[in-house]
Parts: structure tokens; sequence; C-alpha cells
């Protein structure tokens, strides 16, 4: 028996591993987060297989879930939206299963910030504007943010920025941002990327505000900050140039 602990996208259900779907497929119990997880991947769930809402569960009732399981040799496909890596309660979910002695995997899934990037059209590093990405958030009711990670320090490196869980928070995110990147910086929210009611807004820090106002969107929406967003005159990259020496490629002619 193992809890296989799988990615699940973004949200478009073909937007999940081809290793996810088969554990899903495989798995007799299926756990998943009801309000982000589309009810299609369900669809894979092997037929009679006992299907969880963790939506509204504790931990200690998702654990007694995986030692349920357990006991009667069933694998378990836990589905997280997005990538797992990131503000995904797996951390705690592992020690949980470490404790328990209970065997599990772990399968990577396409994270939202590389679906909205895919919805803009946009490449989030661009050669001489940004080379990093910084995934980051600001303090909600659940999580606390440590004292040194402030959207100022990470605005100090003018890079490209991330900003998850925290649309209900854009006029402070705004006002962190300003000193740094200036007020014409382009901005981007994307209203749950990848879904049927995919929703964009494009606009400067200047201007964001107003514009959620205007159209407002909950939760599941993507803060993205940078010259990236706008920028068509970069340089391009070393990595095509017919001059550039690499292994993979014989002298000019």
């Amino acid at each position: 028996m193992t809890v296989h602990f799988i990615g699940a996208g973004p949200g478009a259900p073909d937007l999940i591993t081809l290793r996810g779907r088969d554990f899903i497929a495989r798995s007799p119990v299926c756990l998943y987060a009801g309000s982000l997880v589309p009810q299609a991947l369900l669809e894979h769930c092997p037929h009679g297989a006992r299907i969880i809402d963790t939506a509204a569960m504790s931990l200690d009732e998702i654990s007694a879930e995986f030692l349920r399981a357990h006991r009667d040799g069933d694998d378990v496909a836990r589905l997280h939206s997005g990538d797992l890596s990131i503000w995904s309660a797996l951390g705690e979910q592992i020690r949980e299963v470490e404790r328990l002695f209970i065997p599990y995997t772990i399968t990577p899934g396409v994270p939202a910030f590389a679906a909205a990037a895919a919805a803009l059209g946009v490449e989030l590093t661009l050669p001489e504007v940004a080379q990093s990405l910084v995934l980051t958030r600001t303090q909600g009711r659940a999580s606390s943010m440590p004292e040194h990670e402030t959207l100022a320090r990470f605005a100090a490196t003018r890079t490209t920025l991330a900003i998850h869980l925290s649309i209900h928070a854009i006029e402070r995110v705004v006002a962190e941002l300003v000193p740094h990147y200036g007020a014409d910086c382009p901005v981007a929210i994307v209203f749950r990327a990848s879904w049927p009611d995919q929703k964009i807004l494009r606009g400067t820090l200047e201007s964001i505000a107003k514009q959620l106002n205007d159209a407002p969107m909950e939760r599941t929406a993507l803060i993205l900050v940078g010259q990236v967003l706008a920028s068509s005159d970069f340089r391009a990259s070393a990595l095509y140039d017919k001059d550039y020496q690499r292994r993979f490629r014989g002298k000019p002619q």
C-alpha cells in the first residue's frame, strides 16, 4: 500500500502528468481538494473507488483516511492543485505518513504560475530584463510570513514576481512595490489559469487596483509583476546565436 501525493495541475483536467493520471487510475482510494481540483480528474478513478473531498477535513481526519487505507491494503491517490512543492500542505502530510510508517510517492504537477504565463503568452525570464522569478505571497489567516520575507525585500531585486494568494490585498501589494518598480511597471492578474472561466487583467501598478475593483476576482488569482510582461525589444539569448559555441553545435562554416 502506498499514498501517492499528486500535483493535479492548475485546473484544466488534461494538464496532469501521465504518471499522476496512472496513479489515480489504479488507486482504490482518492482524496482530493474539492474546492480546487477539477471533478473531471475523478473520472480516472477506478470503478467503485472510495472518493473523498478533503476541503472541509482536518489534518487528523485526512491522516485517519490514510491509516484506514493502509490497514485495508489500498493505495491512495492524494490530489492537490498545481504543484506540490509550494503551498500545498504536503510537508505536514508527509510528516504524518512517516509517523505512521506508511509508504508514499510524490508526483509533481504543472504550477499555477506556469499556466498563467502560458495564458499571457510570455516568458518570465528574458535576457537582460529578468533572470529570476520570485514565488511569494502575503500573510494570510492560514500562514504567517517570516519577518525577513517581505514584498519590499523581494521587490528590491526588480525581477519578476509571482504573488500568490494575495488578490485580497492588492492595494497593499501595490503600495509595497511602487517604490521599487515604479508606478508604470506592468502587472497582470490571471484568475483561475487554464480553467474554462479563466480571466486576465493587464495594467500597471498605478492602474491595477482600480481595474480589479471594476472587475472583481477572488481567491485563485495570481498577480504577476515585472518588465518581462511588456518587453519586446530585449536582446535575444546567446543560446541560439549562430556564433555561440557549444558542444551540440559545430563551428560556424
